[in-house]
């Protein structure tokens, strides 16, 4: 056929160079298959001559030569390029791995791991500068086993990593121990020589134009760092500073939420504390307009704070009590809480002094709270600025009540009004004038006379009396025959049981009030506006004689002082006295038909002589004792004293007088 001649006589005529041609054309296609495949460097090399076939003359060999070194060069930029590749992937892992960390500590950990990871170095490591010490403190290790060099702390410009942080430029080191470009320390040679580093590199971590910390990579063995290296170390601080920084700022964001939300929860406490407070005064307010009495508020002080709630005046008496026992507040307490200005808190008892300005009008107690909060502490001072209000509210009442009944009771005791106009004004006052009342004069030399008048009007207000001042004494009228008020147990001041009894328990009462002797004069009972001046003046004769006589401190009626109360009196009551002085032995013998007053005559008469007395009654002397026992056992005691030995005499004199023998 005329193609297969033409074929064949071209390759007859191609000859050897058609040959050669070939096999370098086969051997181009080779470098770029070892290209394709990505092989060693080795690979490369000019293969051998064939052992049969055509050889490559000169110039082909050097075009096939030349090809190799551009394939190899070819190689080597590939590699760059995948390994850059590589490297960038590493990076773009590590930017999404640390922004996904939230924990600052998780951040420093993954960023020297990840160093570890791409650099291939023994060991990571990072520091962070400490602005107020001046220095830059190791934080986080990857690799390391030394725990000195884990702790170390170089200063500004001290070793690699000092000069890093002060200068924010990166420095390597094939050999630290013998590179003298750095400033050498002790405790930082030490460290690096007991972790048994050589070749170290340091890049600082920078916010813009501040430098927060160093970032290391570091071999065991001398070796150079690459620029590639350093470059690829650099970037990756350079994400690892955006990360730390956006995980402080996430820290700080947390510590703001959570003081935002502690603050928020105060705010919310403190708003409830004063709701609470103004809802609580205002119902304290409100009972004070409604005109609640002291113990109402007490009442109310002691639920709000859920406490028992003692109110006490000025002079330390109790005025109120709500869900607790009885109690004088501490004066040192209630002083602290004058001078101050707060509450106090006294042995578990908080106590607040209740003031007018500097005035001190008494004192507040809660009781069962010794953990009391300062929103509660608050109320509690609220409280007492309500119970001020209350007391002056009652101070202002009393004292306009107090000149009222002042007025009536002057009218009564002087007789100078009209006796008509005086039931009636009475009567407003809540005072029966149509009941018997008993006069009273008290004296104290242990306390001012407005402190015994503040006490008595007390006594007064609480037993439907009256209470003033007279002549500069002050004067007591109470009911007689009522029990005493707020208790029921039993007669007090005025009672049945006759004005000495009631002179006798007021001066007992007073007495612990004001902490002094009292002394009180009583007269009556009376009844009708017309009496009271006659009763007025034997209540103060009676008072007069107890101070002349030095029974300060006690009370009584004329009828109690015996032959002087008869010698004092306006109406003398002989029969009277003598049946105080003799009724028991008077009764005796009119029972029995014995001679007991015949014999106590005949004693004193015979000169208080056992046996002249027998003698005058012609009786054994032992019947005369036996006889003055049993008069004893009568008349009490002490019937030979001779205050009583005296009062016996008049007495058998003044029976004698009535009843001749």
């Amino acid at each position: 056929m005329p193609t297969t001649d033409h074929t064949a006589t071209a390759d007859a005529g191609s000859g050897t160079g058609a040959g050669e041609a070939w096999t370098a054309l086969r051997h181009l296609r080779h470098l770029l298959d070892l290209l394709d495949r990505g092989a060693p460097a080795e690979q490369f090399a000019p293969p051998a001559a064939p052992a049969r076939g055509p050889h490559l003359d000169e110039p082909d060999a050097a075009v096939v030569a030349e090809a190799t070194r551009v394939a190899l060069r070819i190689r080597r930029t590939l590699g760059q390029h995948r390994r850059r590749e590589a490297e960038l992937a590493a990076l773009f892992d590590t930017a999404g791995d640390l922004a996904r960390l939230r924990d600052p500590d998780a951040v420093l950990k993954a960023i020297v791991r990840r160093a570890k990871l791409l650099l291939g170095t023994d060991v990571t490591y990072l520091s962070l500068n400490d602005d107020e010490a001046g220095d830059t403190y190791m934080r986080v290790t990857d690799g390391s086993v030394s725990a000195a060099f884990q702790q170390v702390r170089l200063g500004m410009g001290e070793g690699l990593g000092g000069l890093v942080a002060e200068t924010a430029r990166p420095y390597s080191t094939g050999d630290y121990r013998d590179d003298q470009r750095f400033r050498h320390t002790t405790a930082i040679d030490g460290a690096v020589a007991e972790e048994g580093l050589r070749a170290i590199l340091g890049v600082p971590l920078r916010l813009g134009t501040r430098v927060i910390g160093v970032l290391y990579a570091a071999d065991r063995t001398a070796r150079t760092f690459t620029p590639d290296e350093v470059a690829l170390l650099s970037s990756l601080a350079d994400h690892a500073a955006i990360a730390i920084d956006s995980a402080r700022l996430l820290d700080e964001t947390r510590s703001a939420l959570v003081d935002l939300n502690e603050a928020s929860r105060t705010i919310e406490a403190h708003s409830h504390a004063m709701r609470r407070a103004e809802e609580a005064h205002d119902r304290l307010t409100d009972l004070v307009l409604r005109g609640a009495d002291i113990t109402d508020v007490a009442t109310a002080i002691g639920a709000v704070l859920q406490g028992g709630t003692l109110i006490h005046d000025a002079d330390g008496t109790e005025l109120a009590r709500s869900g607790t026992d009885s109690g004088r507040p501490s004066a040192r307490a209630v002083g602290a809480s004058r001078t101050g200005g707060r509450a106090v808190s006294a042995d578990g008892t908080w106590v607040c002094a209740v003031l007018a300005g500097p005035e001190l009008l008494g004192s507040i107690a809660l009781t069962g709270r010794p953990d009391l909060g300062d929103a509660d502490r608050r109320l509690f001072e609220r409280a007492a600025v309500v119970t001020a209000l209350l007391l002056l509210q009652r101070r202002s009442v009393a004292e306009t009540e107090d000149r009222v009944r002042g007025e009536l009771l002057g009218d009564l005791l002087t007789g100078a009004a009209d006796p008509a106009s005086l039931p009636a004004r009475a009567r407003r006052l809540g005072v029966n004038l149509d009941h018997p009342h008993a006069v009273f004069v008290l004296h104290c030399a242990a306390a001012p006379r407005q402190r015994l008048l503040a006490a008595a009007a007390r006594v007064a207000h609480s037993r439907k009396g009256l209470a003033g001042l007279h002549h500069d004494d002050v004067v007591l009228v109470l009911p007689a025959g009522h029990p005493r008020s707020g208790t029921g147990t039993g007669p007090g001041p005025g009672a049945g049981a006759g004005p000495g009894a009631g002179a006798a328990s007021l001066a007992g009462e007073l007495g612990q009030v004001l902490a002094g002797p009292v002394t009180v004069g009583a007269a009556g009972p009376v009844t009708g506006p017309g009496r009271f001046p006659d009763a007025h003046a034997e209540a103060l004769r009676c008072r007069t004689a107890l101070r002349a006589l030095g029974r300060e401190g006690s009370g009584a009626a004329l009828a109690d002082l015996g032959f002087l109360g008869v010698l004092l009196g306006d109406q003398t009551d002989l029969g009277g006295y003598v049946h105080r002085t003799l009724g028991p032995v008077l009764d005796y013998d009119a029972k029995r038909g014995t001679e007991l007053v015949h014999t106590l005559r005949t004693y004193f008469d015979e000169g208080t002589s056992q046996s002249r007395a027998a003698d005058a009654l012609h009786v054994h002397v032992n019947t005369v004792v036996q006889r003055l026992d049993r008069i004893g056992r009568l008349l009490g005691r002490d019937w030979q004293r001779p205050e009583r030995a005296l009062e016996i005499q008049l007495a058998l004199r003044v029976h004698r007088i009535q009843r001749p023998q």
